[in-house]
């Protein structure tokens, strides 16, 4: 059986790739696991994610905290705030596709962006939690 916070991420991944508002928007199919480098901005990539044990008396489930980056290096947030618009469209409580788990919620619960110490480079960070249970 794949393990659910893989089989989340390839459904969020999946998802992402099959939003053409966002592929166009980044000027490419430019969301990744792996950063190859250098890459060309603005991009997507998979931040940190946590799973933590969400089992009932009953029923065994997984409550998911996963994390995704948008990089941008445009001149303002205008182009940073319209990505996490399409990324939170394409996610937040949408019914994706587990292989061997059923998603029961997908949520957005937080969005952060900041200017790295390089002045040029913007990063948002956003936040989903995700509950699922094996099929």
């Amino acid at each position: 059986m794949v393990a659910s916070t893989l089989a989340l991420q390839q459904a969020v991944y999946t998802t992402l790739m099959g939003t053409p508002a966002l592929i166009t928007s980044l000027g490419g199919a430019r969301i990744y696991d792996d950063v190859p480098q250098p890459a060309a901005f603005p991009y997507v990539s998979f931040g940190p994610s946590t799973i933590t044990d969400a089992d009932t008396a009953t029923e065994r489930a997984d409550l998911h905290t996963l994390t995704l980056h948008i990089w941008s290096r445009a001149r303002g947030r205008k182009e940073t705030h319209n990505l996490i618009e399409h990324v939170r469209a394409a996610l937040h409580d949408q019914s994706l596709t587990l292989t061997g788990h059923r998603l029961i919620n997908f949520r957005h619960t937080q969005t952060d962006t900041r200017r790295l110490s390089d002045g040029e480079t913007l990063q948002s960070t956003l936040r989903f939690r995700a509950l699922t249970e094996p099929v």
